[in-house]
Formats: structure tokens, sequence, C-alpha cells
């Protein structure tokens, strides 16, 4: 049941208990992840994948409230296999265990879940499950939603120690969370704005091309049967093919921002983000993608856009140098990036963060030396959700 709290505890995370070192310094990391700058799917999904990684857990959830506070809106799940989700169906309704949390925002600890009283049992098709773990996350003192996790390896029940990194954890969540849904608005609100603006510049310009078009067309047909007409004509037709193709970009600019806004294909994101890069990079990149990139979930390639904008930003910091070869690949075996780098000591310095983000996916980050010279840098994840 909830592990007892001292009479000095008041709602604070008391650090100072938590004694394992590797864990706690496995916290802050994922908590240098959850500030980066993440949309807000990515950064419910990494919290829960890095609570189930720090206490060891087989299955973890977001469960993120309804308008009304009474009920759960979206469940992020980490654990369950897509044959799993499917089979056990519909979200859950916040009852039972859950819905206990809801009603009572207060970390709660069980060594079987299906021994509480306020237990509601399991769907058809859902796994079994013993231990569990819950911790509520609030944003600016409101009710956001809970952590839930079950099944700590070994059998053994979730501790106090658990208990703490969760909610450090919690707390980290809920100032990303709040940053992010400010960023999201703004990001709207920046969206429709431009949009307008387009909307007025092509307007304009559409109208004064088109006008002009039609002055030439009516001044040809004045002219009719003699040598200058073809002239006027072969002019009007240039006009209109230069304002279709005028169009035709801005309505490409404008769907490009919007699915920036939205997230669009991972390979057009990779290509757009070397492409922003060239013009202040220090060296020329050669991007290579191979095989089914856009197969890659929004998780983890969120998590490779940061690393290969981690790795540019530490490129676009030093004098000109050789070119750089980026290469992307997905296959059976997961998700590589390789950077192959002239320079030895080039990208050494970025390897902790760039680590730490690839264990969150279940891979790992290390440099090689090239027979030609130079390193490659060589960043694998196995989890592509």
């Amino acid at each position: 049941m909830v592990g007892k709290r001292p009479r000095n505890y008041h709602g604070g995370v008391p650090y100072r208990r938590i004694r394992d070192v590797d864990r706690l310094h496995a916290l802050v990391g994922a908590m240098l992840l959850i500030g980066e700058d993440l949309d807000l799917p990515t950064v419910l999904r990494t919290i829960v994948q890095t609570a189930v990684d720090v206490v060891g857990a087989r299955y973890g959830a977001l469960g993120v409230l309804d308008d009304t506070g009474s009920g759960l809106a979206e469940f992020v799940t980490v654990g369950f296999d897509e044959a799993q989700v499917a089979a056990v169906g519909r979200l859950p309704q916040g009852l039972g265990v859950l819905g206990l949390l809801i009603k009572h925002p207060t970390a709660l600890r069980l060594a079987d879940i299906g021994d509480h009283d306020e237990r509601a049992g399991f769907p058809p098709a859902h796994p079994p499950m013993t231990s569990f773990l819950g911790v509520p996350i609030s944003v600016r003192n409101e009710p956001f939603g809970n952590l839930y996790l079950t099944d700590k390896a070994g059998g053994a029940e979730f501790t106090e120690e658990d208990e703490d990194l969760v909610s450090a954890l919690a707390k980290a969540a809920a100032l990303a969370i709040d940053r992010s849904r400010a960023h999201s608005q703004l990001l709207r609100l920046s969206l429709a704005d431009e949009q307008e603006r387009i909307g007025r510049d092509l307007h304009d310009t559409t109208i004064r091309r088109l006008f002009a078009v039609g002055l030439t067309l009516h001044g040809a047909k004045r002219l009719l049967g003699r040598p200058e007409a073809g002239a006027r004509l072969q002019q009007a037709i240039d006009e209109l093919d230069d304002t279709i193709r005028e169009i035709r970009s801005t309505v490409f600019a404008v769907n490009r921002r919007s699915r920036q806004a939205t997230g669009g294909s991972l390979a057009g994101e990779l290509l757009q983000v070397v492409e922003d890069y060239t013009p202040r990079g220090g060296s020329e990149v050669r991007l290579e993608l191979d095989g089914p990139i856009d197969a890659v979930g929004h998780f983890a390639g969120e998590h490779l856009l940061l690393s290969v904008r981690q790795i540019l930003d530490a490129l676009a910091a030093r004098p000109r140098s050789a070119a750089v070869d980026l290469r992307v690949a997905v296959d059976g075996h997961g998700l590589t990036l390789e950077i192959t780098d002239a320079e030895p000591a080039g990208l050494a310095s970025e390897l902790p963060s760039l680590g730490e983000r690839a264990r969150l996916l279940g891979g790992d980050c290390r440099v090689e030396p090239v027979a030609a010279g130079g390193m490659q840098l060589i960043w694998q994840v196995t989890r592509l959700q």
C-alpha cells in the first residue's frame, strides 16, 4: 500500500532518499531529454518510457484527464505491442484503481493490484499485472493526469525510492507539458498569422499580374492578323505561367509550414533540417537516406531530428572544413544515424547527450575510426515507435 511519509515531508521530492547514484544520474539525464523542445505527444511518450526504464517496470502508461477531470481522454502506453493494443480494444475509462488516483491524486504503491478493494478487473486479452505504482502529474496546480507503472522486474514490489524517482519525473514532466502546450499555442498563432500574410500577398500579386495579362490580351486582340499579335500573346502566356508558378510556390510554402506544425514526413523534415543548416554551416553536409524512413514512429523520429540538429549545431560552430557525410538508415535491426567526419575529435563532445537519447530508445552511441582517416559517429536505436 501507500508508503508512510515522514513527518517533515511536505509534498516536495525528497532527493536525499534516492541513494542509488546510477538511478539518480539516469533520472537527471531523462529530465534533460524531457526538457528539450518536443511536441506534446513526444513529451508524453518520453515520460512513460523514462519512468519504465528508471524503475525497471514491464508496463507503463500515462493517462491524460478529460475536460471533466473525472475520466481519461488519452492513454499513452509502453510495453504493449500493436497486437496487444488491438486485442484490448478501447481506452481505459478511468475506473477501479486508475479511477482512485483520479479522485485522490496522491502516490499509490500496491504489491498486487488485484488485491485492492477498488479493483475493477482487466478486460479480455489484457495481460496479467501484479505490482503497481501510480503517481499524479499536475500542471500549474491543475491535475493533468497520472503515471501508471506495473510489474516491477523480478516480481518485486515497487519501493519508496521508486516512488520518489517517479515523483521527481512527474514534476519535470509537468514543466515540460506546460511549456509544450504554450509552444503549440504560439506555433498555431504564428502559423495562422503567416498564412494570413501569405494570403494577402498572394491576392495582391495575383490580381496585379492577371490585370496586366488582361491588358496584354486586350491589346493583342486589336492586333490580330498583324505580326506583333503573336509576340503579345506569347508575353501573356509567359505571364500566366509565371503567375501559376508563384501560386504553386506559395501554396507549397504554406503546406510545408502546416506539416511542420502537425508532424509530416520524417524524410522531408530531415532534408529540411540539413537545408536550414547549409547557409550557416562550417562544413558541407551530404545526406543519404536508406530504407523506409517514414515508417519510423513519431517518438523515435523526434529524437532522431533532435540528434541531427545537435550534430549540425556542433558542426556550424567550427571553422569551415571538409565535407561531412550523414546517413540515416532503417532496416530490420532498427534505425541508424551515421556521421563520417574527417576531424577525429570533431563530434566527440556531443557523445554524452547523444548516448542518453539513444539509450532511451534501446540503443547506443559510439565512435569508430574510418580507414581513410577521421572518425565515424554511429547512433543506433531499436525502438522505432
